[in-house]
């Protein structure tokens, strides 16, 4: 079939929003005809390096980028990038209305941004169109707020202000009437998907790691039983919730252990803080940003994935520690209740900050105190990540779904897009001009 794939971030060799562009690209290729819509700018040379040392014949990319904005906004700027991107899904509907004159596309997938809450303008097209998996629906828990700053609460704040405007937005609302499939990566996102009026809606991860990755990360064998090493991976911002990570391993007093942290972000000084306060500097080992691999070398040095994020709709530390045989400590929260079971490490309840810190270090203490536990779990997690969320396995049951979406989608007596698309369509050449 001829599919066509709205990815505003895509880029082969990355984890996160981009990984989960490329991956997804890369894998339905292997089954069929696919042009993908992307930016030229921080990617485009990169795809194209990496298509010409390991060509995929079925892989088409048709770049472009607003024509004033251009591409001189980047990540670091979150508010002017949400814009750029709004502005951007009216243009790829253009260009993908041009493309399927010439083409005839089957179907058409929104794969990135993983957003419930920002419209696809592509569901306007007369062609089957799945959502997702969309995620950005999780929050907080409103008790844990007490330990944000000014600034995080500001933060929290108008991320739910920019979430509720989204989801009175009309045109997330024909995204959503116009999807032939609409997937969540989380329960809490399909929750707020349901409330705007969706049908049914599956819960999906978005995130998943290829052959390679998994061959690297099962190269690394168990340390020794001593010191039992934790370790926690990603940004130093506020709802990563390692503070949380930290109150707990210093209640765990746990003989003989030590607490990496790896990543770098705006509350490094207070988790350094944090620290010296609840006397455990000794044992906390602040290592950074490091480079992709060197991170993946650390993770194999420790025991234990200590991930306490309070809303985050991937978590793909979580099944690069599985794929690892390590166990996970989570909340019970987001992207990571979803990957983690009770076979595989701790899903914690995220009831109220002491609470959760206590069951954070009864967690630890069990752990660390049970290396055949360790064990079992690791192994468990690691034949998880190879059944569920290999790229591979991820990319043949998108074959799947989508034959089976167009199969349904002939077999109507009528075309699956509403009427009232045309008025829509309107609306949207006078928001261009």
């Amino acid at each position: 079939m001829k599919i066509l794939i709205s990815a505003y971030s895509c880029e082969p060799g990355k984890g996160s929003e981009p990984g989960v562009g490329w991956n997804v690209v890369r894998e339905v290729a292997k089954y069929h005809e696919v042009w993908v819509l992307t930016r030229p700018d921080e990617s485009g040379e990169i795809i194209e390096a990496e298509l010409a040392r390991n060509p995929v014949p079925n892989l088409h990319f048709v770049y472009f980028t607003l024509p004033i904005w251009g591409s001189g906004w980047r990540w670091g700027q979150s508010g002017a990038m949400q814009i750029h991107y709004y502005l951007w899904q009216i243009q790829a509907y253009f260009v993908a209305r041009r493309l399927h004159r010439e083409i005839n596309f089957d179907l058409i997938h929104h794969v990135t941004f993983v957003k419930y809450s920002n419209p696809s303008f592509l569901s306007l097209l007369p062609v089957p169109f799945v959502w997702g998996p969309v995620g950005g629906g999780e929050s907080a828990p409103r008790k844990f707020w007490r330990d944000f700053s000014s600034r995080a609460k500001v933060y929290e704040t108008m991320r739910s202000v920019v979430r509720w405007l989204g989801e009175h937005d009309p045109f997330v609302h024909m995204t959503a009437k116009n999807s032939a499939i609409v997937s969540a990566t989380t329960e809490d996102t399909a929750k707020r998907l349901y409330r705007m009026g969706v049908s049914h809606v599956q819960v999906l991860p978005a995130i998943g790691l290829a052959t390679e990755d998994i061959e690297f990360l099962t190269k690394y064998e168990i340390p020794g039983s001593s010191p039992v090493r934790f370790i926690s991976i990603g940004r130093l911002l506020h709802w990563k919730g390692f503070h949380l990570g930290l109150r707990a391993f210093a209640k765990a007093d746990i003989t003989n252990a030590e607490y990496w942290i790896l990543g770098d972000g705006a509350e490094l000084n207070q988790l350094q803080t944090l620290a010296q306060d609840l006397g455990i500097a000794q044992k906390v080992k602040f290592w950074g940003n490091l480079p992709r691999e060197e991170t993946l070398a650390k993770l194999g040095e420790c025991h234990v994935l200590v991930h306490p994020s309070l809303h985050d709709s991937g978590g793909l530390v979580c099944m690069e520690a599985m794929a690892a045989a390590r166990p996970v400590i989570c909340l019970d929260l987001g992207g990571p209740a979803i990957q983690v079971t009770e076979e595989t490490g701790f899903k914690i309840p995220a009831v109220d900050p002491d609470q959760t810190v206590q069951d954070l270090a009864e967690a630890m203490v069990r752990l660390a105190e049970d290396s055949e536990l360790r064990i079992r779990m690791g192994k468990t997690g690691q034949s998880r990540v190879r059944q569920l969320f290999h790229w591979e396995v991820m990319g043949r049951s998108l074959d799947q779904l989508y034959k089976e979406i167009v199969a349904r989608h002939h077999q109507l007596p009528e075309p699956m897009k509403p009427h009232s698309n045309e008025s829509d369509v309107a609306e949207l050449q006078q928001t261009q001009n």
